[in-house]
């Protein structure tokens, strides 16, 4: 099992070395503003939660680009545009 594993990282890591950064980069800049979004309930911390999404989706969105990935793209995509509105309603409105 650990083998599988670790031919699946390498082998995406192998094959597309920038996704592979801007996918873990996503993974962890979601996965934090998930946590702020989940402890700071019911009251959430949106300055900080709307970045951390943007950023997140932005960088998933680039690497499915980059491995042709279609449907990622357009769920990525789709988040990316709803968190660009999102910082634009915390930030400037």
């Amino acid at each position: 099992m650990y083998r599988l594993l670790k031919e699946f990282w390498v082998n995406s890591y192998i094959t597309d070395r920038i996704a592979f950064w801007n996918e873990l980069l996503s993974v962890i800049v979601t996965i934090m503003g998930s946590c702020i979004l989940t402890f700071t309930s019911p009251h959430p911390t949106m300055h900080y939660v709307f970045p951390l999404y943007l950023l997140g989706s932005s960088t998933l969105c680039y690497a499915s680009y980059r491995r042709r990935n279609i449907w990622i793209v357009v769920l990525s995509g789709w988040f990316t545009l709803m968190n660009v509105i999102g910082n634009y309603r915390v930030f400037l409105l």
